[in-house]
């Protein structure tokens, strides 16, 4: 007795083994995370250190190069870059694929750590994370504007109410705040009335360190009761910090705010957010990589409805940006096609087999195969994602073979005279190999691509390992579930009529036809190999020509509905200058007839900005059309340089398909020099329409040359001259302050007036001899120059 008898026999048992599988998979279903795309096993870990006030130079030197030395000890690294700009150091650790990145977080973390106290000490702590290559952006982007309140008010808000809410939803891994206006007490210094008063800006630095001071007293223990303590060493608002006494004379108190306008301000004027033209603050909602983007969303989008009853007067809240917006529809469109596809396998079965009764048992076995496959899935720890839905789609011709091969072999033995059971009986018997062949070869046909490394390995292993999946709960079931459900439900032999007669009659005839035409075809073989060999010929040089007649990319554009682009500005332009031509930026994006949103984010010399195209099914033309027009619109706006792109189809893809990287022991002009020749070459070939060098030498910057020996001869040091100008220039942080249970910063900075220009710094005054205040140009003067806006480097190496 073959297992398949037990089945049969058993209908029973044959059923529990089909509800089992179904229930697996139907659980699987509601527990699977749902993300676009497969997560992928590439992941970087980035270093980031502020150090404000320092050149590019100074913070390759003494910050991103230790960093770079300590990191490149630890495993799991395929290479390191990093870029060193004005006031900021970033490294990154690009981990080779599928290596922990947790396990790399640890060891760098610690190897970071260990060279902290080599770093200057004015530095601030660097930030360690993670960055997976599939989350280079947020899952939803939520703009905040009010025509009431300033950046810096809206950002506290936020912060206090807003931030902790969407935090707290289920399966949110951040929500961060882009392009706010932390608050700061700005003790804005006037150099005029210091130098009258001889006050140096280092000891206004002083006073403050001094003087802001939080103090952890502790309590009293008596024998009964004990007391904590609390003294009111630190200071909390505006007016405080004015009546702070920096220096007495005689009888006559100087305080701060006699040499300083003491405000609530911001920590950082170089950043403005604007969506649909107005200025705003946006927050990101980060998913946790494990759980269901689209749940969360969904979850967030009602939280967010909450938040705007409860908002202040005169601001409103937007979702800017919804990316799982776009997987719901792709989802969907996958969804809609595998139900198109079952309905078109059901109508040619039905072709096929003429009958009813018949067609069910294949078209039972579809659904359990493929929710089945889903329970593998979840074994796997794979992810419902458009390449796994794509498989499902695929194995569905698949799967349903199993079964319509027992139903037409249990059915030729019902029509030699047997009844349903025996049929059955003996039709699965003799099924029982060639069922375990079939199902082993095509799974083995598709699992190799799971073994494919780099990216591709990483994106299509789910796929290929889902549709062998599928094809093997089919296997199952057409030995489980399909013989006993042909025992029961097959019409017992008699001659057909009507519809299905008429289905046999012309299969027979063509089978007859067909099988004269085989015999001549055989009588003639010379020929049959000469239109053979032509047809492997033809197809031959179609695979040779697919090159030059065929786009090759990792992946087609994808309709998301977004076009972006980095805006590049003069070195030299500053905060004001460059939201000029992100505003003109914006303006073409806002023209463009289908736009719904648009969006910007511009700092000095540099800036974000895109668009949000209305839903797909409410505009007729693709956001690939507007790309040319777009550009062309952009090309005209003077002094800047955009160039608009769709984002990445596929994760951990860049968004330019060509990309070289030249590193050398050489210093960075000369590299330049050999990247321009490169460039140059490569857009005379006329195959590109758009490139773009990461190293610009166009930075322009004023060095504060010291006259080292008339500053020995007066007794001074550089120590205390350059505390002077960090104080003055700088706009570093001295510490902190509490205001209503949040500690913000402390920033002291001579006012904007007295910076506009190099030329200006000559009149700061800085201490001279007998701690009595002279002018900087007493001792230097300032040289002008031009230099790198980044400095970068590849495997330590200058790039």
């Amino acid at each position: 007795m073959k297992f398949t008898d037990l089945f049969i026999k058993r209908p029973v048992l044959a059923m529990v083994v089909s509800f089992v599988i179904l229930i697996a998979g139907l659980q699987a279903m509601k527990t699977l995370n749902v993300r676009q795309y497969p997560r992928s096993d590439v992941a970087a870990i980035t270093v980031t250190t502020i150090y404000i006030g320092a050149d590019a130079e100074l913070v390759r030197g003494f910050i991103t190069t230790p960093i770079e030395r300590a990191m490149a000890a630890a495993d799991g690294i395929d290479y390191i870059q990093s870029q060193s700009t004005q006031g900021q150091s970033l490294v990154t650790a690009r981990l080779k694929l599928n290596y922990d990145a947790n396990k790399a977080l640890s060891d760098i973390s610690a190897r970071v750590n260990a060279i902290r106290n080599n770093l200057p000490p004015e530095s601030q702590i660097p930030v360690i994370a993670i960055q997976a290559a599939d989350s280079q952006f947020a899952s939803a982007y939520l703009s905040f504007t009010s025509n009431i309140l300033e950046p810096n008010e809206v950002t506290d808000y936020l912060v206090r109410l807003v931030q902790p809410r969407l935090t707290a939803i289920a399966g949110v891994q951040k929500a961060d705040i882009l392009g706010g206006r932390t608050f700061a007490m700005r003790i804005w210094m006037k150099p005029d009335r210091m130098a009258a008063l001889n006050i140096s800006p280092s000891q206004v630095r002083d006073i403050l360190a001094k003087n802001n001071f939080l103090a952890a007293v502790g309590n009293t223990k008596g024998s009964l009761l004990q007391v904590s303590l609390t003294a009111n060493t630190d200071l909390h608002t505006a007016e405080q910090f004015k009546q702070l006494v920096v220096r007495q004379d005689k009888n006559t108190l100087i305080r701060l705010g006699d040499i300083a306008d003491v405000v609530l301000g911001a920590e950082d004027y170089n950043t403005e957010v604007r969506f649909s033209g107005q200025k705003a603050v946006f927050m990101g909602i980060w998913v946790l990589p494990n759980a269901n983007s689209l749940d969360v969303i969904k979850r967030a989008r009602v939280e967010l409805d909450q938040i705007r009853k409860e908002l202040p007067t005169g601001m409103t809240a937007e979702m800017a940006y919804d990316a799982t917006a776009y997987i719901n529809d792709a989802i969907h469109e996958v969804v809609k096609t595998l139900i198109d596809t079952l309905l078109i396998v059901m109508v040619v079965i039905f072709l096929f087999l003429g009958s009813f009764r018949s067609v069910i048992v294949p078209v039972v076995a579809i659904p359990i195969s493929l929710i089945g496959a889903l329970f593998l899935m979840q074994v796997f720890g794979f992810t419902l994602n458009l390449l796994t839905l794509l498989a499902i789609v695929l194995s569905v011709g698949l799967v349903v073979d199993d079964a319509i091969v027992v139903v037409e072999n249990v059915e030729r033995h019902i029509a030699d005279g047997m009844s349903r059971m025996n049929a059955a009986l003996v039709g699965a018997r003799e099924l029982i190999g060639p069922i375990i062949a079939m199902t082993i070869t095509l799974a083995a046909v598709y699992t190799p691509i799971a073994l494919q490394g780099g990216l591709t390995g990483a994106l299509f292993r789910e796929f290929a390992l889902t549709l062998a999946g599928a094809v093997f709960i089919s296997g199952v079931v057409a030995l489980v579930l399909s013989p006993m459900m042909s025992a029961y439900l097959l019409p017992p032999h008699h001659v057909e009529h009507g519809f299905k007669g008429w289905v046999d009659r012309t299969f027979d005839r063509f089978r007859d036809w067909y099988g004269k035409r085989l015999d001549r075809t055989l009588q003639a073989r010379p020929a049959v190999y000469v239109v053979w060999a032509g047809i492997s010929l033809l197809a031959g040089l179609m695979f040779l020509a697919i090159p030059k007649v065929a786009t090759k990319e990792l992946a087609p554009k994808e309709d998301q509905g977004v076009i972006f682009g980095i805006i590049t500005a003069p070195a030299n332009a500053t905060i004001d200058d460059t939201i000029r031509y992100a505003d003109a930026a914006g303006k073409v994006f806002h023209d463009i007839p289908d736009t719904r949103f648009t969006f910007q984010i511009t700092s000095p010399s540099s800036g974000f900005g895109g668009m949000v195209l209305k839903p797909w099914g409410t505009r007729k033309v693709p956001t690939k059309n507007y790309l040319p027009v777009v550009q062309q619109k952009l090309a005209a706006i003077p002094a800047i340089q955009m160039f608009p792109i769709m984002p990445e189809a596929l994760p951990g893809s860049d968004n330019f398909p060509v990309s070289f990287i030249i590193a050398s022991t050489a210093d960075q002009e000369r590299i330049l020099e050999f990247a321009k020749e490169i460039f140059q070459k490569a857009m005379k070939a006329h195959m590109f329409q758009f490139g773009d060098i990461d190293t610009k030498i166009d930075q322009p910057q004023a060095q504060i040359l010291l006259d080292h020996d008339k500053i020995s001869a007066m007794g001074l040091n550089m120590q205390q001259i350059g505390s002077d100008l960090s104080a003055s220039v700088g706009g570093n942080y001295v510490n902190w302050f509490n205001m209503e249970g949040l500690s913000y910063k402390v920033i002291p900075q001579i006012k904007r007036v007295d910076r506009l220009n190099p030329e200006q710094l000559n009149d700061i005054y800085v201490t001279g001899p007998n701690n009595q205040l002279i002018p900087l140009s007493t001792i230097a003067h300032i040289q002008q120059k031009t230099v790198a806006r980044s400095l970068n480097r590849m495997q330590q190496l200058n790039a």
